[in-house]
């Protein structure tokens, strides 16, 4: 993970916090039911930002060794669960977590491997993984086409973000994905979904970190956009944003 990829929410913590969505009881149900985390087991989340995912894992009973480089996704994870004894978080990276060897059995990376150095991160995961932990990607995989909200949106990115194409999960094929796990990698997607007021709509697009901010030569032209794309396809003063929820797990 390279510094700018560490550094490039830091103006977006409150953002993030509010408006980025949760994962489904499905998804969950599966990691517990299906690959195999248990409750009483440590399980690292890496990268794990302001502790959306941590929070998941904290309801099922796990203890939780959060991993996250940047202070300000930090802080918020520590305002929110410092409180409950089952959750550490520490400052470190996928590619030099700081964990002991062999220290967790679980490990899972929610909306992040697409940062990730893979090579680096596989070894340091096989390294403080006990045997026959397992590990779990999880997208959030917001989807582009089958409503004009969704492909309306997915322009406003196309025509303002700022490296939009460079940077989103999409680009991560299924060979990558396969290669970084050894032995059969598996599987499953389930539907997610987020109702957005206007103001809820603005912070969604602000926590992304491709999003101009204000000042940038394209911030005032992409609010004036997002703002019809709002008037053009609100339901009763709500959009819907559309996720596939992505796990792909298996051993590293």
């Amino acid at each position: 993970m390279n510094q700018n990829s560490k550094e490039r929410f830091s103006s977006r913590v409150d953002s993030y916090t509010k408006y980025r969505p949760s994962y489904p009881q499905e998804a969950m149900d599966y990691l517990y039911d299906t690959v195999g985390f248990k409750a009483a087991d440590p399980i690292a989340d890496i990268g794990a930002g302001t502790g959306i995912f941590s929070k998941l894992l904290l309801q099922r009973g796990s203890r939780v060794i959060a991993v996250e480089p940047n202070q300000a996704m930090r802080e918020a994870a520590e305002q929110e669960h410092g409180g409950n004894p089952r959750f550490q978080i520490v400052p470190g990276s996928a590619e030099v977590t700081g964990l002991p060897d062999q220290s967790v059995d679980g490990i899972v990376c929610a909306q992040a491997f697409h940062w990730f150095d893979r090579e680096a991160a596989k070894e340091e995961f096989r390294r403080i993984g006990r045997p026959g932990g397992k590990v779990a990607l999880v997208w959030n995989s917001r989807l582009t086409h089958g409503t004009p909200f969704l492909e309306e949106y997915e322009q406003l990115l196309l025509t303002f973000g700022t490296d939009y194409q460079e940077v989103d999960q999409k680009n991560i094929t299924q060979e990558a994905l396969s290669a970084f796990f050894e032995g059969e990698m598996q599987e499953a997607k389930f539907f997610n979904r987020q109702t957005f007021d206007y103001d809820g709509l603005k912070g969604r697009l602000h926590s992304s970190s491709y999003a101009p901010e204000p000042g940038h030569p394209n911030y005032e032209p992409m609010m004036d956009m997002l703002k019809h794309i709002f008037e053009r396809n609100a339901e009763r003063g709500h959009v819907f944003f559309d996720y596939e929820t992505l796990i792909y797990w298996g051993r590293v």
